[in-house]
């Protein structure tokens, strides 16, 4: 059949039989537009009934299996909505701020907040695995400069295994994870330990399509972070750790430019002393800048499902 033919197809399908009322027309469009391409992409790679069910059956098991999210990030899907929101803000003259980069499928809301300074990591939940231990430190300011006090930032990251708290029920559900207000000064800090670069599920759905498109499925160690703060656009972004040999070829795509700080080895005693340690810990500083609230700018937050403990 020719693309024509296939539009007035599927019109006749999804349109035409639409007697029952009056349909939602975005939600009518945009079936209509994505049933058009599927049909034209069977016609055009001549795809076997065989090999169709076989797509219907990987995308049932991979919902089943939880991992729609991770093959969202893996084909490029969220990267390129962050392409487009990142083209989205600069035609709205929106520049100057910390860099967005994806979210990923591993956040859970209800994290405890405290003022300043957070703990991220609970004693023994990693089943006695000791890990470097990690300062991260900085401040939340406005892409003028101001310090913005009463800011939160949420941060998430993997364990010494690359899992993730919640979704590892091994783990309390809240470990690695808190909700940091920053002070008079916008300043936050937490202690945790540095976290681990992962893979993929080795027999999930992903890397399976993966192994078939001859790519790896590894991520860099990486820290996730929501920060947001009144009459200021919330920010979605992540920084990678420096050094790690998935740095710039992270199977999601999220490594980008302003995102890799570095990464300081503090051995100095006295240091260690006020900081509680009693050995060398690592160190990264980060200031996170943030986009004033501007009426008529595109949306900064995505409405998505999220989990929450």
């Amino acid at each position: 059949m020719t693309h024509t033919e296939i539009d007035a197809l599927v019109r006749q399908f999804l349109v035409d039989t639409a007697t029952r009322g009056t349909p939602h027309p975005r939600v009518q469009q945009v079936v209509t537009r994505l049933t058009a391409d599927l049909f034209k992409a069977i016609e055009d790679l001549d795809l076997t009934a065989d090999e169709v069910w076989r797509g219907i059956e990987y995308f049932a098991e991979a919902g089943a299996t939880h991992e729609l999210g991770l093959l969202a990030a893996g084909l490029g899907l969220e990267r390129f909505l962050d392409i487009r929101a990142d083209a989205a803000d600069t035609r709205a003259g929106l520049t100057g701020a910390t860099p967005r980069t994806i979210e990923g499928p591993l956040y859970v809301a209800g994290a405890p907040e405290s003022i300043g300074f957070a703990r991220l990591d609970e004693a023994g939940a990693d089943g006695g695995a000791e890990g470097e231990v990690l300062f991260m430190q900085g401040s939340v300011r406005g892409t003028d400069g101001t310090p913005l006090a009463g800011a939160r930032v949420e941060v998430w990251h993997a364990n010494q295994l690359g899992n993730y708290s919640f979704f590892d029920k091994t783990q309390p559900a809240f470990h690695l994870r808190r909700t940091i207000i920053t002070d008079s000064n916008g300043r936050y800090q937490f202690r945790s330990t540095m976290p681990m670069g992962y893979g993929c599920p080795p027999a999930g759905t992903t890397q399976r399509l993966l192994d078939l498109l001859a790519r790896h499925g590894r991520r860099p160690a990486h820290i996730h972070f929501f920060v947001s703060a009144p009459g200021h656009r919330k920010l979605t972004t992540q920084i990678n750790i420096d050094g790690d040999a998935f740095l710039w070829d992270d199977f999601a795509f999220a490594s980008r430019d302003g995102l890799v700080p570095a990464v300081r080895r503090i051995d100095d005693p006295a240091r260690m002393d006020r900081h509680g340690v009693d050995r060398p810990f690592a160190s990264i500083d980060f200031d996170f800048r943030l986009h004033r609230d501007m009426a008529g700018a595109p949306a900064a937050e995505v409405a998505r499902q999220r989990a929450a403990a």
